[in-house]
């Protein structure tokens, strides 16, 4: 279970300014929970005399188990930028499951977590109260992830194939731009419509063509991040877009600003 600091990357945005006000780092999971778990995370900070500080965050393809103090629940895929309140001192840790990863441990839609979370008492036997006092008052990130990774293996259900297929989709969307339809996917993976669709609304909890959406937008935000003088019709073409202000109507709706807006924000 080796820590390893978050680099910049899709996701977290103004990654580069935001680590300036907490820390972010992920620890891969034991073999056997990781067949479930993409990565645990943590994010720790100390603004004590500080202005409190919002990091904007995209949403991405996977359950997260979030630990909080007394705001611990099981969260699904958001559909749109969300932004998170640092104040104080304080740490949260997080179980990020593969996308398809929680499905086993429920066997219902995953989609039916997207507007409502899960109690995590609801899942794993533990006691929701202690389990924030134990884990988030560890000096060890490292004795952190062996907690949860306690209460997590009890509980882990036989392996699922259709997990490892999810994964090849989801996995072939986020390096290959030139997907821009979800018919693109079926005829890769030789799927029906109506199959794929099926199986992302019950292992995903959103739908392929919101998959799709998200990783070429991530990119585009991304892009600008490190690049802020930008060709925006050049950018709109490289993501699949052939029409602009489409792309600046879908980049708006998932992070949350307009792509001129986000600009002004990365020169300031």
């Amino acid at each position: 279970m080796n820590p390893e600091m978050i680099k910049p990357s899709m996701g977290v945005l103004n990654l580069s300014r935001g680590t300036h006000k907490f820390q972010l780092t992920r620890h891969e999971p034991s073999e056997d929970i990781g067949q479930f778990v993409k990565h645990f995370w943590i994010v720790s900070w100390d603004l004590t005399e500080q202005a409190p500080y919002l990091q904007e965050v995209v949403p991405n393809p996977c359950v997260n188990l979030v630990i909080e103090s007394n705001r611990s629940a099981i969260f699904g895929a958001a559909k749109q930028k969300y932004t998170y309140h640092l104040e104080g001192k304080g740490v949260v840790f997080g179980a990020k499951f593969k996308p398809g990863g929680f499905y086993p441990f429920i066997k219902q839609p995953i989609s039916e977590l997207t507007n409502q979370p899960m109690r995590i008492q609801d899942v794993f036997d533990v006691e929701i109260g202690n389990l924030e006092q134990e884990l988030l008052t560890q000096e060890s990130e490292s004795d952190m992830v062996r907690l949860a990774e306690q209460f997590i293996r009890p509980k882990l259900p036989p392996w699922d194939d259709q997990i490892e297929f999810i994964n090849q989709i989801i996995d072939r969307v986020k390096v290959d731009r030139e997907i821009t339809k979800v018919d693109e996917i079926c005829d890769l993976f030789h799927l029906n419509k109506r199959t794929l669709q099926r199986l992302f609304d019950q292992y995903v909890g959103v739908s392929p063509k919101w998959v799709i959406q998200l990783y070429r937008l991530q990119n585009a935000a991304d892009t600008i991040e490190h690049q802020p003088r930008i060709d925006w019709s050049e950018l709109s073409t490289e993501l699949g877009y052939y029409d602009q202000s489409h792309f600046i109507k879908d980049f708006r709706t998932i992070i949350g600003k307009t792509p001129d807006e986000y600009v002004r924000e990365q020169l300031k």
